[in-house]
């Protein structure tokens, strides 16, 4: 990770830019304390993918019966780790 004052910061931002783009994450300093960081943006989200994601995920939830849910049963799982 790169370190970088801020007055130099401000007269590189197009590089650093740049840098931060093909996935470098930047500091930035003022006075020797780090005030910010320049890091990558999260992919955008592909909305085509969530769909088929979720079309496969409800064609298996249809295949997968875990039958009625019973919520003393479970509260009896969940205690046996508190004994």
């Amino acid at each position: 990770m790169a370190e970088i004052g801020a007055f130099e910061a401000k007269t590189q931002f197009s590089r650093l830019l740049a840098r931060v783009a093909r996935g470098e994450t930047i500091t930035i300093t003022r006075r020797g304390k780090v005030v910010a960081l320049l890091t990558p943006a999260h992919p955008s989200h592909d909305v085509e993918a969530a769909r088929r994601t979720a079309g496969r995920l409800r064609k298996l939830a249809r295949k997968v019966n875990l039958g009625r849910f019973d919520w003393d049963e479970w509260k009896a799982y969940r205690d046996q780790g508190k004994r």
